[in-house]
């Protein structure tokens, strides 16, 4: 019986531990808000900060009135802009850097992009330099090839656009129309 006894003692000395100590826990919450907070005013000024640095690009050209019957049509997602061969330099300048859905029409004329909730833009046939697949561009990785890239001249700036069809099938039709277009365009511009 001697043996129960100190069991007996020690179970009547322990009391049940605090629950919550909500102060503790309202300091920790409001203190991890302030760094989510400050973290995302960081990222944002970040953003306008690039859009500043490139406020020398040209605005963007707009479509002709007339340019002529649709070559090439797809709707799929706009990924964005960047500096040409430098995959991550995403260019923020005049809403190239704003992800959306997108309208690509392909005329005589050029290149239209037609994009909902964001600014729209042309690329005049003249401006096209390269169309190729390729695995990704700044933010967005793909599978190898699930990325249509088409390289254009705006004011002394090389630019790679990333498009993605929502039927990639599409992308080496439109690859090899537009490196003809772009061939084309050099040939007649030789002469």
């Amino acid at each position: 019986m001697t043996s129960v006894a100190p069991v007996i003692l020690l179970a009547a000395e322990k009391e049940s531990a605090e629950v919550t100590d909500w102060a503790a826990r309202v300091g920790w919450v409001v203190g991890l808000g302030l760094f989510v907070a400050l973290v995302y005013w960081l990222m944002r000024e970040g953003w306008k900060w690039r859009g500043t640095l490139q406020s020398d690009l040209p605005e963007l050209p707009a479509a002709p009135d007339e340019p002529g019957p649709a070559k090439l049509s797809i709707s799929g997602r706009y990924h964005g802009s960047t500096t040409a061969g430098q995959w991550l330099d995403r260019i923020v300048a005049h809403g190239l850097g704003t992800r959306s859905r997108v309208e690509l029409t392909l005329t005589d004329a050029g290149l239209d992009v037609v994009r909902p909730g964001a600014a729209d833009f042309f690329v005049p046939v003249a401006a096209l330099r390269e169309a190729r697949l390729d695995k990704g561009i700044a933010g967005k990785v793909l599978t190898e090839g699930g990325l249509l890239v088409v390289t254009w001249a705006h004011g002394d700036k090389l630019i790679d656009s990333g498009f993605r069809s929502d039927h990639a099938a599409e992308h080496n039709e439109w690859v090899d129309t537009l490196n003809d277009m772009i061939n084309k365009t050099e040939t007649e511009g030789a002469r």
